[in-house]
């Protein structure tokens, strides 16, 4: 990274491609979250927390010159322009990472995106608050809570965001782990949000700093230590380390559709967890890269049945 341009600014030449969009897209919560923005010509808009404070980041993809433009504003510019490598997947490294010839779906899909890597956020709780809305419920509904919760509760991001006529007007940074543990009961539930979930969020929240240093622990450590927190399960530590730790290997367990999906995509057949296992255990260390690239690629399997709706009060822990 290169100070060009002087401060609240950087210059990004990683030698080899970047797929900027594809690798962020992760990190959309629908297409109306007030935290992330995408323009048409791909300049993607974050506005997240640090431990600075907030900040708004911009980033704009320049292909044809091998580099990223990174713009900054607010008390945590400094923390984010400093972490740009990892969030587009610096950190991530895919050597031993072979598709096997009779996963063809997988072959194409990796060879296709060559620019995509796991993303990093350095940001746990953010993550994790993100992670547990998704708990028990559909994507649909999981996405309008997070925009509610955030839009009232999240405070207008720094820069233009805060300027009228902007891409970025009115983007908002998602609250502080004590603002969301300030939220009143009946906020939650307007945005339809039971108290199993706004349990969890509230409990994490507590334990935001510890969570925190999570970022210095192997996959395991950290899935562990994420799963210290009551309501916490093996799919929301996997979520969140996706996100926030850059774990490749951060394969969704317990989620409805992934495991289907998978297995369909590499053999034809729809398996559940236990049969998917197996097939996806040549590539440990990579088995959340073969889950992305699947999802990015398209990758379902066919629908028979009616669309499956789950209740928001499940006392599952995921």
């Amino acid at each position: 990274m290169t100070n060009e341009g002087g401060p609240g600014f950087r210059v990004w030449r990683p030698g080899r491609e970047v797929a900027v969009g594809a690798t962020l897209a992760t990190l959309r919560r629908g297409g109306g979250d007030p935290a992330y923005r995408l323009q048409p010509d791909g300049v993607v808009w974050r506005a997240t927390r640090t431990p600075d404070g907030a900040a708004l980041l911009r980033l704009e993809p320049r292909p044809a010159d091998g580099e990223v433009l990174a713009h900054a504003w607010g008390p945590g510019a400094g923390w984010v322009l400093d972490g740009v490598p990892e969030l587009l997947g610096a950190a991530d490294d895919p050597t031993g990472f072979v598709p096997r010839p009779e996963h063809p779906r997988l072959v194409a899909a990796w060879r296709a995106r060559p620019g995509w890597r796991v993303p990093r956020t350095r940001a746990v709780f953010e993550a994790l608050a993100a992670a547990c809305l998704e708990q028990r419920v559909t994507g649909k509904e999981a996405f309008a809570a997070w925009r509610g919760l955030v839009l009232r509760h999240g405070d207008v991001a720094p820069g233009p965001a805060g300027d009228a006529g902007t891409f970025a007007t009115g983007m908002r940074v998602p609250p502080a782990a004590a603002d969301w543990a300030a939220i009143p009961s009946w906020e939650w539930l307007r945005f339809g949000v039971e108290e199993a979930r706004r349990r969890v969020v509230v409990l994490a929240a507590a334990s935001a700093g510890r969570l925190e240093q999570t970022l210095d622990l192997t996959g395991d450590e950290a899935a562990k230590a994420l799963r210290t927190v009551p309501g916490i399960g093996v799919w929301t530590a996997a979520e969140v380390r996706q996100r926030a730790h850059g774990d490749a290997d951060a394969f969704s367990w317990a989620d409805y559709h992934v495991a289907k999906n998978v297995s369909w995509a590499l053999t034809g057949r729809v398996l559940d967890d236990a049969g998917c296992a197996p097939l996806v255990e040549c590539y440990r260390g990579h088995r959340y890269r073969v889950q992305r690239l699947l999802e990015l690629d398209g990758a379902s399997r066919p629908r028979r049945g009616p669309r499956m709706t789950l209740p928001g009060h499940l006392p599952v822990v995921r």
